[in-house]
């Protein structure tokens, strides 16, 4: 029994905004209407797939739902309820079902398509049906279901027009071989033509991967690293092998040349270009416009704001007015890499998560980019990472204020160093090379993590504040 459209929509409109992964939290939202509704399992309970269009200004976003019905919720499901409906009982957010969560997977073994859905397997994969999902409990802006020990299932939940980033990019890295990203299984996807402007191209729902149950992610290492550094002694020049958490710089290196290997990978696949005549001001442009946009909505952000212009204006100078310049190529690029989108396994490291920023527009997220913005949104991590526990704590006076921030620059420069090493000892692009360049991008991502923070995370947005004034002297 499909559920009654407009009582739905009437539940979601005060629903949708408390969800982590709703990205329109600061914009009222004028309008939901359900663009497409496909039953994928009857009876009690149900499961309906909703793809749901949300207009909100002059804008009309897309997000995936997976609406479960039962007549009795149970206490377990009762944090995910959305509201209840005479005749048909509650509604809640399915992806915290596990009876309701197996059927995606029964699909995708069997390559079923129902209505404009299309469930897919990878060509040689067989795909194991009796397993049900279970959510991660990690805020994100997407949801990942575990499936026991074998799989993860990325829903993308704001959905991007045609083959999703993630998709296409860890597909094609699984089929050269590469052993720093999980391999793909399978994947859902829409049909092209159900109003989401896709030019022909399915548009991806979600993307099941190898699941690497013994994996810590590299954001948590760091923090315990960071913690111990924090606990020794003030006259502590480094961090000590010995501690609990460790010196991490061993690690960053490492993780710095997996990310030469996959840059080489990725190259490989995709293909390498000299960067066009006039890349560089576009660039530059796009890196002002966003910091006009962003210090008109945080006022915390304008007093960096002319430093910040000028080293954009040096970047595109730098890589463009001398002749004895190193020659910039363009790439496929992970776009949003940070200590988060990487897990430390037994044989190494492991990239996560090609979807790039998800407050970027979908094209930007494709384009071909210089790998060195990669590497200046690891290096942003390790700066993040050094003043997260220092974020809402009250240092004292002054000189223990910055006493404490002494101590977080000297963790970050030495796993940045580290990082760097490892990244041109296998191959990558020296930032020596392009200082200019990597600074722009850095200080671009740090603009970014402002904007980011202040419309999703507001108690965090002093992280990337504090770090600024340092980046843009």
């Amino acid at each position: 029994m499909q559920p009654p459209g407009h009582s739905v929509v009437r539940l979601l409109e005060g629903w949708l905004p408390r969800q982590r992964w709703f990205g329109g939290k600061h914009i009222p939202i004028d309008g939901i209407t359900i663009g497409t509704a496909t039953e994928l399992h009857p009876g009690d309970p149900a499961l309906h797939h909703l793809v749901l269009d949300v207009r909100q200004q002059t804008a009309t976003d897309h997000y995936q739902l997976l609406l479960g019905t039962r007549r009795n919720l149970p206490d377990r499901l009762r944090p995910h309820a959305i509201g209840r409906l005479p005749g048909l009982g509650h509604l809640y957010d399915a992806a915290h079902d596990p009876e309701l969560t197996r059927p995606l997977l029964e699909h995708l073994a069997g390559q079923t398509t129902i209505g404009p859905l299309r469930f897919r397997a990878a060509p040689g994969v067989e795909i194991q049906a009796d397993l049900d999902g279970v959510p991660v409990s990690a805020e994100q802006s997407n949801t990942s279901l575990i499936y026991g020990g074998a799989y993860i299932c990325k829903l993308f939940r704001r959905l991007s027009p045609g083959v999703n980033p993630d998709l296409e990019v860890n597909l094609a890295l699984t089929r050269a071989g590469c052993a720093h990203v999980p391999a793909v299984h399978g994947w859902i996807e829409l049909e092209p033509d159900h109003g989401m402007n896709a030019d022909g191209e399915p548009v991806t729902l979600a993307l099941l991967s190898e699941f690497m149950p013994t994996a810590t992610d590299g954001w948590s290492l760091a923090l315990t690293s960071v913690r111990d550094w924090y606990a020794q002694p003030a006259g502590a020049s480094e961090p000590a092998p010995g501690a609990a958490g460790g010196d991490f710089a061993g690690e960053a290196e490492r993780l710095g040349a997996a990310t030469a290997q996959v840059h080489r990978d990725l190259a490989a696949a995709f293909g390498v270009t000299p960067a066009p005549a006039g890349q560089m001001r576009a660039l530059v442009q796009g890196m002002a416009e966003q910091l006009d946009q962003v210090g008109a909505a945080v006022p915390a952000l304008r007093p960096h704001a002319p430093a910040i212009r000028a080293a954009f204006e040096r970047a595109g100078a730098a890589a463009t007015g001398a002749a004895d310049a190193p020659p910039l190529t363009l790439q496929r690029v992970h776009g949003d890499y940070h200590l988060g989108q990487v897990l430390r396994t037994g044989a190494g490291w492991v990239v996560l998560d090609f979807e790039g920023e998800p407050a970027r527009p979908p094209a930007e997220r494709r384009a071909l980019a210089h790998p060195l913005r990669d590497v200046a949104g690891m290096l942003r991590s390790f700066e993040y990472a050094a003043r997260f526990l220092l974020a809402g704590e009250d240092a004292g006076p002054p000189e223990a204020a910055d006493a404490l921030e002494r101590r977080a620059q000297a963790w970050a420069e030495r796993n940045r160093d580290a990082f760097c090493a490892g990244y041109v000892a296998n191959g990558g692009a020296d930032p020596a090379d392009h200082a200019a360049l990597l600074r722009a991008f850095e200080l671009d991502k740090a603009v970014y993590e402002v904007r980011y923070e202040a419309r999703n995370r507001p108690a965090w947005v002093n992280v990337p504040l504090r770090s600024l004034a340092r980046l843009a002297g």
